[in-house]
């Protein structure tokens, strides 16, 4: 499907692009989650092709406040320490009432029937934590960062420890060679996921997948293993009918 995008903003300060398809209905409204970099054209682009799957997306700025706010940081080492400055200098309570806003918004609109989630590395773990709110039906976590020790902001996550408050579906994807969570913190998370009860979880473990191997810029960059891993999700979020 064709689709069109809309500058919005959410709770008078999140910058959020909203992509939907360009027919008359209402889809599925999926919160998409950037990486640190925020909202670059190589994750819009990602948002598109869900949209054009049958989602109104919703990609929030993830630095909302500061003087990140309103910036797409290059993929070059000033833009990643900076990214990283972001999110240490961003409490997990602000990441939590951030993820609220954007939600309400999303579940107000007339042209949305349900809500996802899904998100790639930092987003990966705000995806995580965004499946706590009861209204969402199924989140896609692609190689979240951080959850094996709650690292997320400027302090310490408990995300693992509360996985029993997701009432969703969840999917996790990681890459074999991503060097953030390797085999024994992927080992972590998914012990304690059946710990808590959860047993409606998917892990997927893609061979030879790097972190950010769904970037399209840059070495990392798998197009065979980005083509996958959207189709699973997108048929993930369909209920794998």
């Amino acid at each position: 499907m064709k689709v069109r995008e809309d500058d919005v903003t959410v709770a008078g300060e999140i910058r959020t692009k909203v992509i939907r398809p360009v027919e008359d209905g209402s889809w599925p409204g999926l919160l998409l989650y950037t990486d640190i970099f925020q909202l670059t054209e190589s994750t819009l682009r990602t948002a598109r092709r869900f949209a054009a799957e049958g989602f109104v997306v919703g990609v929030p700025e993830i630095y909302p406040h500061g003087e990140l706010a309103g910036l797409a940081l290059e993929f070059d080492d000033a833009g990643k320490q900076a990214g990283l400055a972001g999110a240490a200098a961003t409490p997990t309570a602000t990441f939590d009432a951030d993820r609220t806003a954007v939600l309400d918004h999303l579940a107000a609109r007339d042209d949305v029937t349900s809500l996802f989630v899904t998100g790639f590395c930092i987003g990966g773990h705000l995806a995580f934590r965004a499946a706590f709110d009861p209204r969402v039906a199924a989140t896609v976590c692609f190689y979240p960062t951080g959850l094996q020790n709650g690292g997320l902001g400027a302090d310490v996550a408990d995300s693992l420890s509360r996985s029993a408050d997701i009432a969703g579906r969840l999917m996790v994807v990681f890459g074999s060679q991503d060097p953030h969570v390797p085999a024994d913190a992927r080992l972590q998370i998914v012990s304690a996921l059946y710990a808590a009860g959860l047993d409606d979880v998917e892990l997927h473990i893609y061979r030879g997948g790097e972190h950010a191997f769904m970037r399209d810029i840059g070495a990392r960059h798998d197009p065979a293993l980005t083509d996958l891993a959207i189709t699973e999700a997108v048929s993930f979020f369909a209920g794998r009918s």
